[in-house]
């Protein structure tokens, strides 16, 4: 059971991403894991969150300490298989994409994972090339680039002050 300090600054760490505010969302993940140091999710949004401030090596430890935390975590493996591809280290990226396969209890998660492999397989064929907008996109791949895209306008704009 998480303590109630823990839930707390973990919510406030949410509610700072959700601003686009990183370095609060760092500060405040980081007060929660000092009060519940084997909280698997605080350490997820703490990678995160430290991936937005492009802090990358504390981001992966971060990501990797939620998946020894938690080994039936689908979110810290595929987060972590994510951010490996955008780093451009495919092998690590397909073990953590291994790991989050063994995971995947949705028809969802399945799908995001299928996704991503699918698109890093593209990029090592083809190399590093323009994303293409020629196909349509899907729901679930509408609604994840759509998140992600709110993201990058509130941090940016947070940024802009």
């Amino acid at each position: 059971m998480t303590p109630a300090r823990a839930t707390e600054q973990f919510q406030a760490g949410m509610a700072s991403l959700q601003r686009g505010d990183a370095q609060g969302a760092v500060a405040a993940f980081s007060r929660s894991l000092e009060h519940a140091p084997d909280f698997p999710e605080g350490h997820i949004f703490l990678g995160i969150a430290h991936s937005l401030t492009y802090n990358i090596y504390p981001a992966l430890d971060h990501l990797e300490e939620a998946g020894r935390l938690d080994p039936d975590s689908f979110a810290a493996h595929y987060t972590l298989a994510q951010l490996n591809f955008k780093l451009r280290i495919p092998q690590k990226g397909y073990e953590a994409a291994e790991r989050a396969l063994r995971c995947v209890e949705t028809l969802e998660q399945r799908k995001l994972l299928t996704q991503l492999l699918k698109e890093e397989r593209e990029r090592e064929r083809n190399g590093i090339a323009r994303p293409s907008f020629g196909r349509p996109f899907g729901r679930v791949m509408l609604l994840f680039t759509g998140s992600a895209l709110a993201a990058a306008i509130i941090f940016v704009a947070a940024h802009m002050r």
